[in-house]
């Protein structure tokens, strides 16, 4: 679920930097616990987040700008672990009792000694709960609560291709940051108005479309005046937790670093 750096306005942007290749690739073959058969989603995402080598891999995510030494670093990870749910293609599309969102994967907030937040994905693969990825800020909790507090009940889910944050019920839409406020306005919206908002705005681009065979973003997401052939935002609707993982292990396999760029946004809830 990135945006990409060329759509989004400079003041908005902060790195959210993943950590190197080597770090990922640490993450994945360490960072795992097996999936107990009592064990909720969120008990075995958290397990996986405080594991001794995701903790280690913190210590030099926090380290790598040089703000605070790996030794020092001394990561924290809180206590909340939350599901993280996006725009669901098939509610775009238009099918018949499809829900406005899906789970994408599990995140949870850690912090340095010296006060940086970084959110860590974790997804099921194999069997066992996996750190994925982990990106600056907290992003993922934040909006979480914020939703909790806007509609109690309600599910938040990310837009991604706007990189707008919402809260809905069975009926209701709401917006928890500037881009959502922008999309359907202060008050939000009805459900059935919104989904009729994101099936204009994304249903010839959903998987199967042309647009999505002419390999323009792996499906739906071009943000309102990407240039022809541009890459639009990965992490469309159809981002799994499967294809969190599928991410990073393409990361440790290429070798690269990756860079995330997402805007930093005051919660409004």
């Amino acid at each position: 679920m990135t945006l990409h750096a060329s759509h989004v306005p400079a003041k908005h942007l902060h790195l959210r930097a993943a950590a190197l290749a080597a770090v990922t690739a640490t993450l994945l073959l360490g960072a795992a616990t097996e999936a107990g058969a009592e064990e909720t989603p969120a008990q075995g995402a958290h397990k996986a987040a405080t594991a001794p080598a995701t903790l280690d891999t913190l210590s030099r995510f926090f380290a790598r700008d040089g703000a605070v030494t790996r030794s020092a670093a001394a990561p924290r990870v809180q206590n909340a672990t939350v599901p993280v749910h996006t725009l669901s293609a098939a509610f775009v599309a238009g099918t018949k009792g499809a829900a406005a969102s899906k789970l994408d994967f599990m995140a949870t907030t850690a912090v340095s000694s010296d006060g940086q937040k970084a959110s860590l994905w974790m997804a099921p693969q194999d069997g066992a709960w996996k750190v994925v990825n982990i990106a600056t800020g907290d992003d993922e909790t934040r909006y979480a609560a914020a939703g909790a507090r806007a509609l109690p009940g309600g599910t938040v889910f990310r837009e991604p291709q706007i990189d707008a944050w919402y809260v809905h019920d069975a009926t209701r839409v709401l917006p928890l940051d500037e881009d959502a406020t922008s999309a359907v306005g202060a008050k939000g919206t009805t459900l059935a108005a919104y989904q009729s908002r994101v099936h204009k705005a994304y249903a010839d681009k959903l998987p199967g479309t042309a647009y999505a065979k002419q390999g323009k973003a792996g499906g739906y997401g071009a943000p309102a005046g990407a240039a022809a052939g541009n890459p639009a935002p990965d992490g469309g609707a159809l981002s799994t937790p499967a294809a969190a993982g599928g991410a990073a292990v393409l990361l440790a396999a290429a070798g690269l670093t990756a860079v995330r760029l997402r805007r930093r946004k005051a919660t409004q809830a």
